[in-house]
């Protein structure tokens, strides 16, 4: 059995931004609400509310998020997956980000009723 999941819709639109590997972390970041920063080899990637990211910064806007109620154990399966599925088997693209403490689901405000339609469908919780 799938798991039942409750997920809260943050405020706000959200931004994907996409910096140099080399580049600092930028102040325009941090403040708060949901904001998620991760390094890479290749990249400096910023989740973040849209309203911060400069306009000469590259990023992908108008996402929608919300945040899965956890927290969830590290060996508790099947959480995301369930999330995830009846968005994913109806064509829905989604961008996922992992906390120590729980999950954010991304969706572009464009599929935010369809997505929250499915969600319901599947058994899930919206706050």
């Amino acid at each position: 059995m799938a798991a039942k999941v409750k997920l809260k819709q943050l405020p706000g639109p959200y931004a994907i931004s996409r910096l140099g590997a080399g580049d600092s972390i930028p102040g325009w970041a941090d403040g708060p609400g949901f904001v998620s920063i991760t390094r890479t080899d290749d990249e400096l990637s910023i989740t973040c509310p849209q309203d911060r990211v400069p306009l000469t910064v590259k990023h992908d806007g108008d996402w929608v998020a919300f945040k899965l109620q956890g927290p969830f154990a590290f060996d508790e399966t099947g959480i995301v997956l369930a999330v995830i599925r009846p968005l994913s088997e109806n064509g829905l693209g989604i961008f996922l980000v992992s906390t120590f403490d729980g999950d954010h689901l991304l969706v572009k405000a464009t599929d935010q009723e369809a997505a929250r339609q499915h969600l319901i469908e599947a058994g899930h919780t919206l706050l």
